[in-house]
């Protein structure tokens, strides 16, 4: 579960980092002190249940991570760390069902930084894993910046200064960005910037803080908080959402900066995930829709109206999938029409025709160029990726790659490079076709929101050699290192 760069380059992110037995967490968010510059904090959760741990000098059992982070600018160390995470100490090893967590702050001056992490077991014979990550810092001081947004366990109020300290209170992170519906609190903080230095003293400005669909970027009804607001230097806004009625889903959460004539001046977003199967789909609004003279009143035939629902599956919320499946079940054409129109009409409320008929054109384009005997082309990863996001600026096709080991090479994969998505930047989607015979290629690694995750990809398209099985180790020992072109490929998009 990720979440990248949005506005002004700022940054919270969540990723599942696995070595082997060894599972963690790794967050991120960056800030700005007007007094120290910018600084960047990292956030590590550790599974105790994933370690080993060996009796210390006190006879007690505990375990012990290596961290280390380098810091690169243009391809120059700025900033190395490395350091031991311990455990907690134990008694036995009956119970380790349990988390230890770990922040760090790092100052950093400007710039856009390549942030290399490696996580090791110190009790046990493993390679380290290792992430790379881009990290951006950008607060100009000449324009209002929203910080990164930072998902809150808890906090109470500061008895001393200390890491955990911001504004006052002691900021206790929430190391996923998925949220069960055993929770039913979205506690989360971030700060506002140079408000008086851009709109002058005592200036008046809108503040509003929202949950929205990631799919359609609309604030959800009873998840939108608007607040008048005062200029000053930094504003911090420790604030909560009671998610115990939001459907599950995918969704945004929104902090966004207004002046007086309602123009949107700064923002940021964070993407995060509910879990909430006893709310169900509102049918309320669905089941009073009137669609006569609308185009959808021509599309009367109920094999028609399933496929084009099934087709709207890329681009729907998790709560309209779960009331489509059941809906094309059913096969009654006035619900199906009414909830297709309902679709349309909510992304595009002015002209919801147009919206269909340019979405239908796409349909048709992945329908052709990724559709197999089996599978619709909307139903194929790179079908849906293209429907979600478009098509990409460019595609690197890789329909073989042998290296100079004897007989080993990869399956047949494509790297495809979006510029810049909505809020997020560039981004990168990784394809392969381990079938070899067919034309659908499997989605096995995103640095998009949202999307799968895979930092160790390039094993997946790898085989050993002629006769060997695609899964099989793709090296002959873990320390032996690929020569292939696939990070070349994938680091320099063609």
């Amino acid at each position: 579960m990720k979440k990248l760069f949005i506005f002004l380059l700022t940054i919270f992110l969540f990723s599942g980092l696995y070595a082997q037995k060894l599972q963690a967490l790794l967050s991120y968010c960056s800030f700005y002190s007007p007094e120290e510059g910018p600084y960047f904090e990292t956030y590590l959760s550790v599974d105790g249940s994933s370690v080993s741990f060996v009796k210390n000098a006190a006879g007690k059992y505990q375990s012990t991570i290596e961290v280390t982070m380098i810091f690169k600018l243009r391809d120059t160390i700025r900033k190395f760390a490395r350091y031991d995470l311990s455990g907690p100490e134990k008694e036995d090893t009956l119970n380790l069902n349990f988390h230890f967590i770990d922040q760090q702050r790092y100052s950093l001056m400007q710039g856009e930084y390549s942030l290399d992490v490696y996580i090791k077991d110190k009790n046990k014979n493993d390679i380290p894993y290792r992430v790379n990550i881009n990290v951006p810092i950008d607060y100009p001081k000449n324009k209002i910046n929203v910080s990164g947004i930072e998902l809150l366990d808890s906090y109470k109020k500061s008895a001393e200064t200390n890491i955990l300290s911001k504004s006052g209170y002691d900021l206790i992170p929430y190391m996923t960005d998925f949220f069960p519906e055993t929770v039913n609190k979205l506690t989360f903080y971030c700060e506002i910037y140079n408000t008086q230095a851009v709109l002058g003293e005592n200036q008046k400005f809108l503040l509003s803080y929202s949950i929205e669909s990631f799919e359609s970027g609309k604030p959800i009804n009873d998840y939108s908080i608007n607040s008048r607001e005062t200029s000053r230097p930094v504003i911090p806004l420790l604030k909560e959402f009671d998610i115990s009625k939001l459907p599950s889903g995918n969704y945004n959460l929104s902090v966004s900066i207004r002046d007086q004539q309602n123009n949107e001046i700064a923002s940021n977003k964070l993407f995060f995930q509910r879990s909430n199967p006893s709310v169900l789909y509102d049918l309320t609004t669905v089941s009073a829709i009137n669609v006569e003279e609308t185009f959808v009143s021509r599309i009367n035939q109920a094999d028609s109206l399933k496929y084009y629902i099934r087709s709207i599956k890329p681009i729907s919320t998790l709560t309209e999938l779960q009331y489509a499946q059941n809906l094309v079940k059913t096969g009654e054409i006035l619900t199906m029409q009414q909830y297709f129109y309902n679709f349309w009409l909510s992304r595009n409320n002015l002209n919801p025709e147009q919206e269909w008929k340019t979405y239908l054109t796409n349909v048709k384009m992945v329908e052709k160029s990724f559709g197999t005997k089996i599978k619709r082309g909307f139903d194929t990863d790179r079908g849906r990726v293209y429907l979600k996001y478009g098509s990409p600026n460019t595609i690197t096709d890789v329909p073989y790659e042998t290296s100079s080991m004897d007989g080993e090479g990869t399956v047949p994969y494509q790297i495809w490079h979006y510029y810049s998505l909505p809020k997020q930047g560039s981004r990168k989607f990784v394809f392969y076709n381990p079938e070899l015979s067919t034309n659908d290629y499997e989605l096995i690694h995103s640095d998009a929101v949202g999307e799968v995750s895979n930092f160790n990809w390039q094993s997946l398209i790898r085989y050993r050699k002629k006769g060997a099985k695609l899964g099989d180790p793709p090296f002959r020992n873990e320390t032996e290192k690929y020569d292939g072109k696939s990070g070349e490929y994938y680091n320099m998009p063609r």
